[in-house]
């Protein structure tokens, strides 16, 4: 059971807007219907509604949804009910100008589009709260309203004068005296020296935009504002009476806030999920999808909702692609797999007008319920009842990856050493597929999370080293941990200046090395990694570096490949020191996907991590959430041809699918329930 949410049962739904129909009262009463038939047991409502439930200032109008909200839980269908604010009424722009974002060039938005408004602006916040307020006090309570959907995909920035004021009381709190703050930007270089806080002003391609300093920190107000305006819209929910939980959705790998400073700010992450399937081989899109899937719920290390997917096909991506027959069920039990609770919808009713007029839905134009995509998401329906018990289950993952989103912002900002193409995400990527081709549960953290409990940590380039953390990594390895640290990582504090007297910076014993030089590669220009004849690791195969190449000189680690080409062939590729009770790992070039494979499942037997099952072939994805007593096992699938395969069933039940001939189909999966070891 979902303790937070206070449910038994997985939650299928998704966004119903209503208000787009009360003129068709058959269209509302046939969607109850439709809801039922496809076992919908959830509905997210109101989150683009304020124009319709405050039309004039001060003038509530809640009658047409406390209508709706009654007939949905006389039919046993739950409400995730929004606070309104993504989008404001044409009224409110009107009168009150300054709620309008101002864009980086100092230029105030027109009305129109979504979360253009500031979040400083003391109007639009008391406009927010009263209206948060009167929703609580009406719905809070309602025994139908399970959670508050806070706003939607909070993104975008404000540069008015509010903002400005904002951020220059953001920055004294931080740096307390000018001098300090000049320090940790070094404005020094082109005498960009400021003499008090008022002269500061935000980055503009118009103004300043050179300072990294200046840059990193700007990106950090503008997470911390729309936090604190987060926190602020609960606080009214709270003032009004009503402590249902609340959830904000994310977005996949969006780069404009730190999603894990919204850990305390929300009992339960959720996110919008938009995978282009098809678009490449149906496995790699997996394993892309399971790792955004695996940030979501690493974020507060519990499970997390699946606020928004595509039961057909997107309306915005550059193409418009359908889901293949048996995708839907594969993509929507993957995210149950990762830990999520739920599988919600964009949208259950198809608009007819306006901008996602053509965004896959439930129930399209056509209005009936023997289409194709509706007959699918009935099957996911009932697969989600038969797993019900999983509800509230956890994911005990023994081995992370760290992705640090203000580490990005710093690396992607620093000038250097590739200013086209560095390939974080994909270094990221490279560590997490070659634990889940282990059939190892990966969680993925930021550099702030504790790592502790883990076996294997990998940090893949992380350029940042924030305060501590080289120390809390000296002791994980010291205690028995297995680190694998990257090329170009540790080579500047949390300002963004270098660290001086070698890199990685705090980490050179731990690792036995010291980063001398780094090498960028052209587009098209490789090395190779070479093996070291006899390596403790059993290493056996040269594989191909490309981008980036660290050269390093050992002090006290044992080097297990060497460069093949170059001035530097011969000189280290891959290292590993003893430290401790622990060994640490560095990884000095950008290699190929099949360099990491052999490497960490060398690594991980060292430590005896076994993943769920000893063979998994190509295109099979094997994940576990856990109870106190049983251990459920997802095994799916993502070939569109069927697998041999061989599952630990003895003394198993399967929950969900078929394995009769010891194979598994195309897009098919298989769930298996047995006790904990």
């Amino acid at each position: 059971m979902n303790k937070i949410l206070n449910t038994n049962k997985l939650l299928h739904g998704g966004d119903y807007n209503p208000e787009q129909w009360l003129a068709y009262p058959e269209i509302l009463e046939k969607d109850i219907e439709y809801f039922k038939k496809a076992h919908i047991n959830e509905v997210s409502m109101g989150i683009f509604s304020w124009s319709m439930l405050e039309p004039e200032e001060g003038k509530y109008c809640f009658e047409w949804m406390e209508e709706i909200i009654e007939k949905l839980y006389k039919n046993g269908i739950s409400v995730i009910l929004a606070t309104p604010s993504g989008a404001r009424p044409k009224w409110l722009s009107d009168k009150y100008p300054e709620v309008l974002r101002v864009d980086e060039t100092r230029h105030r938005n027109l009305y129109g589009l979504r979360h253009n408004h500031c979040y400083t602006s003391p109007v639009y916040r008391e406009k927010t709260r009263r209206m948060n307020m009167e929703l609580a006090k009406k719905f809070g309570n309602h025994p139908a309203v399970i959670a508050w959907h806070i706003s939607n995909e909070y993104g975008g920035e404000c540069h008015c004068e509010l903002c400005q004021e904002e951020f220059r009381n953001w920055l004294k709190d931080r740096y307390i005296t000018i001098d300090n703050l000049n320090r940790a930007w070094a404005t020094t270089f082109w005498s960009h020296i400021y003499q008090d806080f008022s002269q500061i002003e935000s980055p503009s391609s118009r103004g300043e935009s050179t300072l990294h300093g200046l840059n990193l920190d700007w990106k950090r107000f503008v997470t911390d504002r729309t936090v604190d305006f987060t926190k602020h819209e609960i606080q009214a929910i709270r003032d009004a009476g009503s402590y249902k939980p609340t959830t904000v959705n994310l977005m996949y790998d969006y780069q404009g806030l730190n999603y894990h400073k919204f850990a305390d700010a929300v009992d339960i992450i959720s996110w919008d999920n938009y995978p282009q399937w098809h678009k490449k081989e149906e496995y790699l899109t997996a394993m892309d999808n399971g790792m955004q899937h695996d940030i979501m719920r690493s974020i507060q290390k519990k499970p997390f909702l699946l606020m928004e997917s595509c039961p057909a096909a997107t309306n915005w991506q550059p193409v418009s692609k359908l889901k293949k027959p048996g995708m839907l069920n594969a993509a929507s039990l993957q995210a149950i797999a990762h830990g999520s609770d739920s599988v919600l919808y964009f949208q259950l009713r198809q608009s007819q007008g306006s901008s996602e007029k053509f965004h896959g839905a439930v129930i399209d134009h056509y209005g009936g319920d023997d289409t194709r995509v509706f007959k699918e998401v009935t099957k996911v329906g009932e697969d989600l009842e038969r797993l019900a018990e999983i509800t509230g289950t956890e994911t005990k993952a023994k081995a992370a990856v760290v992705f640090d989103w203000e580490s990005r912002w710093a690396m992607e900002d620093a000038q250097g050493p590739r200013n086209k193409g560095l390939f974080y995400k994909e270094s990221v990527e490279k560590s997490y597929y070659a634990f889940r081709k282990l059939g190892l549960d990966a969680d993925v953290i930021d550099m702030e999370q504790d790592f502790k409990e883990y076996q294997i940590l990998a940090a893949p380039m992380l350029y940042m080293f924030k305060k501590g953390f080289s120390e809390r990594v000296s002791e994980f390895v010291a205690d028995g941990g297995q680190f694998i640290l990257t090329y170009w990582s540790g080579i500047v504090d949390e300002t963004d200046l270098c660290y001086l007297g070698g890199t990685p910076h705090g980490l050179m014993d731990v690792l036995g090395l010291r980063s001398t030089e780094i090498d960028a590669l052209y587009d098209g220009e490789e090395n190779t990694g070479i093996p070291v004849p006899g390596n403790m690791l059993g290493i056996e195969r040269t594989w191909k570096c490309s981008n980036l190449c660290d050269l390093v000189e050992i002090s006290t680690a044992d080097v297990m490949a060497v460069y093949g080409t170059d001035f530097y062939q011969g000189m280290p590729a891959l290292t590993k020191n003893s430290y401790g009770k622990g060994n640490a790992y560095y990884i000095c070039a950008d290699f190929e996907q099949g360099f990491y494979d052999e490497l960490y499942k060398k690594i991980a037997e060292t430590v005896n991590l076994k993943g769920a099952l000893d063979d998994i072939p190509e295109g099979i994805e094997v994940t576990t959430r856990c109870s106190e007593e049983y251990q459920y096992l997802f095994v799916q699938n993502f070939n569109r041809h069927a697998v041999k395969i061989s599952l630990p069933t003895d003394g198993a039940e399967v929950l969900l699918g078929n394995y009769d001939d010891g194979s598994i189909a195309g897009l098919e999966t298989i769930v298996l329930k047995r006790k904990n070891k």
